[in-house]
Parts: structure tokens; sequence; C-alpha cells
């Protein structure tokens, strides 16, 4: 079984920065992480592959320092990573982002299983695994917590749900987005790591995929960032002193106070 796990770099939560032309996240030069949600998916197909057979391969969009993200996942047991890179992906949003990757992994051809994190955490969007499944007309499980049965033709999951959980069933190839309570990654050991430093890393450009150009990038993208900023800071809070009917009637009359303030 060939098992496709998709990943992504993204910008450390200390080191933001915004381009000022494009609206969109910096990634050039930016101190950068795999995306956490997405270290849960590579986990899983790690597992997956020693119960099942076969290979897993990682696939990531981004710029060329996201290949460090990929030696950290063949740390972690992955056996091919693909870096797909190019000018042309610059700013593109979700569905842009699922199409080029849809189409690499076309390229890729026999797969069996796409497993993504649940989302990004410099988006949240959580689009772009249904996405891919929409692109390649694939059956999809979001927010699984738990691969229940998996053979070489259908898999069950259970999948988490604001007020319980689901059980699904669906015939692969087939799309997950996995949520952080299904594992708990591996750390690599030194050995491994060292020896990630020297594995190949396929690299491909938009030339490489058989994609229409129109659809790539920011000028493919179907949505648009027409503002970005900062929320105003927060002022300092304020504690309460005295006994508990006290602080209550304080604090009541604060929030009149607030909400006659903010009427004017």
């Amino acid at each position: 079984m060939h098992f496709v796990v998709c990943i992504k770099q993204v910008p450390d939560t200390m080191d933001i920065r915004i381009n000022p032309e494009t609206n969109t996240l910096q990634r050039d030069g930016v101190a950068s992480i795999i995306n956490p949600f997405d270290m849960y998916a590579i986990e899983e197909a790690i597992r997956l592959r020693e119960k099942m057979g076969g290979q897993v391969t990682a696939l990531s969009m981004g710029p060329p320092q996201a290949v460090s993200a990929l030696r950290e996942a063949i740390a972690m047991g992955v056996d091919n990573a693909v870096l797909i890179s190019d000018r042309a992906f610059v700013g593109s949003d979700t569905w842009a982002t699922s199409y080029t990757l849809a189409m690499a992994i076309r390229k890729l051809g026999d797969y069996s299983l796409i497993l993504c994190g649940k989302q990004a955490a410099d988006g949240d969007t959580a689009q772009v695994g249904p996405g891919l499944a929409g692109h390649l007309d694939l059956p999809q499980i979001t927010y699984v917590r738990k691969i229940e049965k998996i053979t070489s033709d259908l898999i069950v999951a259970e999948r988490m749900l604001e007020e319980g959980v689901e059980v699904l069933e669906g015939k692969l190839p087939c799309v997950l987005t996995v949520v952080k309570e299904i594992n708990k990654p591996r750390l690599p050991s030194l050995k491994d790591i060292m020896t990630a430093r020297k594995a190949l890393i396929t690299h491909w450009q938009a030339c490489d995929l058989n994609c229409d150009a129109a659809k790539l990038g920011l000028d493919g993208s179907l949505t648009k960032v027409l503002k970005i900023f900062s929320p105003p800071a927060r002022s300092s809070g304020e504690i309460l002193i005295g006994e508990d009917d006290q602080i209550v009637r304080a604090l009541v009359e604060k929030i009149k106070t607030a909400i006659i303030t903010a009427a004017l």
C-alpha cells in the first residue's frame, strides 16, 4: 500500500511576518516548523505502513526551505519525500494549494490513502484536506481520531464531532484529516536524523505537473486577502477586591458603564 502524507511548514508562532504586497504570510527566511497537526498524520501513516506494509511518501508545497520539514519526516520513518516548489505557487489560497497538491499526487500515480493534519496552524481553515478530496474525486473522512479497520480497499474510521463521535466507512483510495487524539508522534533517533540529512528529496516545479497555470498561485486563487492587520493591544486588567457580593455588584456596574459607553 502507498500512504501519502501532505505536510506543511508553517512559521514559528513567535516569528510571524506579512508580505505587504500580497497580504500573505512571508515564509522565505522565517523560522519555521512542521505544522503540529501534520505530525500526527505522519505518525499515523508510518504506523499503517508498519501494520499493512508498503511505503510512505511525504509531500510538501512551499519555498525551498521546506526541505527541512521533509527531512524531519524522513527521520521519523517516511520512505520518500517530494518538495513542490516554484514561484508560480506563491500566494496560493486553500483552493489553489489543494489543486496543486492534487496534481502532484496524480503524478505520484498509485496511492492508497492520503493523510493530512486537520488544519494548518497558520491559517486554521481546515480546507486543504477536503479540497484534495474534491480535486481528486475521492471520499473523505475528516477529524479522524481512530482508524478502526483498514484493508486493501476499505477503511473504517472514528471521527470527532462537537457532540460526540461518528464511525464512517469508506472505500480506498480515500482522504483523511486527523486530530491530535489519534496518536503520539515518535521522536527520531540521532541515527535517523543523520541519515535523513543525506536522504534524496525529489523536487518538482510547476512545469513537472500536468496542471493549468491559470489555477496556480495568487492569480489562480479564488479568494483574495484585501487587508490584514494586528488587533489593538489589550489594556491591563483590573483586580476587584472585597466580599463576593461587593465584587459582583462592582462588576455589574462596570459592565453597565461599558455598554452605555459603547452605545454612545
